[in-house]
């Protein structure tokens, strides 16, 4: 992970905090450049939190400074090319923490709209969560419009971030515990013109089948009533966990109906058997649901045995 670790570093935390300078006249941001030369040791995350922490010290410094100043700020900070990478990944739990501190209405709102303004330069998959998890039905119902947004970016992370296992992101109980409350996400974006999009709607019913099997096998068979040339893909994928552990439904949507089949009694070719000696039998297998063309009605099978000798 220490390359990983990486795509946030002292120089790209040094460049943040010029651009919020020249973002902000007259600002300083002296724990940002303490949280530049202290990254060494710790993770992605753990950089992620150093400098959020640190952006949130120097903020708190700045007169009248709140969640919407911060957000004006990060708005104009979008100017600057350079503004663009993980180092948004602190940058966007920043403004989330100033947003559920605020705890206004306006403010969650505007919140979510500014990570559908970041996400383009950096996915705010990450910080989403968190506002998820403080009002899942208020945040999905400003999500569910994102798919028909015309960045894909935002269309994907309409779908990206509101995964109940999203890697590397904090858990939302209420995305495991209703796997409805995403579905109408998915089915908005299923037959998206992004392989982008495509991919993440497929991992994210993926997630969904830990749980919510049969609710994945029927929303996936109603999108192969209504597909396009890549609903097969998207399918295909999403089912991927549940066609290994041989759900019927899923192995059922990919053309693996259940087997209907009868087999006869064992036959043995003999009543009385000395020891050692080979024990012959028989038995027959049918066919005794749809046929496909060319393949045989009723198999038989035979075979010997040796049998053991008498002690």
């Amino acid at each position: 992970m220490g390359a990983m670790n990486e795509l946030i570093s002292r120089s790209n935390v040094e460049a943040l905090a010029d651009i919020l300078a020249l973002s902000a006249p007259g600002t300083q941001w002296p724990n940002v450049g303490v949280a530049a030369a202290t990254l060494e040791e710790l993770s992605l995350r753990g950089r992620t939190d150093r400098v959020s922490g640190a952006l949130l010290a120097d903020l708190r410094q700045v007169p009248r400074a709140d969640y919407s100043s911060t957000a004006a700020l990060f708005r104009r900070a979008l100017d600057h090319p350079g503004f663009t990478g993980w180092i948004l990944w602190p940058v966007s739990e920043t403004a989330v923490t100033l947003a559920l501190e605020t705890d206004t209405t306006a403010g969650f709102a505007d919140c979510l709209a500014l990570l559908a303004e970041l996400t383009p330069r950096l996915t705010g998959e990450f910080a989403i969560r968190r506002l998820l998890a403080r009002d899942t039905d208020a945040a999905l119902e400003i999500v569910l419009r994102w798919t028909s947004h015309p960045d894909e970016h935002v269309r994907r992370l309409a779908s990206e971030g509101t995964r109940p296992y999203l890697p590397w992101a904090v858990r939302v109980p209420t995305l495991v515990e209703r796997p409805e409350a995403t579905i109408p996400i998915l089915d908005a974006l299923y037959r998206d013109p992004s392989d982008y999009v495509r991919r993440s709607v497929a991992n994210h019913l993926n997630d969904l089948a830990r749980h919510s099997p049969d609710a994945v096998v029927a929303t996936a068979g109603g999108w192969l009533q209504a597909p396009d040339g890549n609903t097969a893909w998207v399918v295909r994928h999403g089912l991927r966990t549940l066609v290994k552990k041989g759900h019927p439904g899923a192995l059922a949507l990919q053309g693996f109906a259940p087997a209907s089949v009868a087999v006869t009694a064992l036959r043995l070719d003999r009543q009385v058997v000395a020891m050692p000696e080979d024990l012959g039998f028989e038995f027959e297998i049918s066919n005794t649901g749809r046929q496909t063309p060319g393949w045989p009605w009723t198999t038989r099978s035979t075979t010997s045995r040796p049998t053991a000798a008498s002690p």
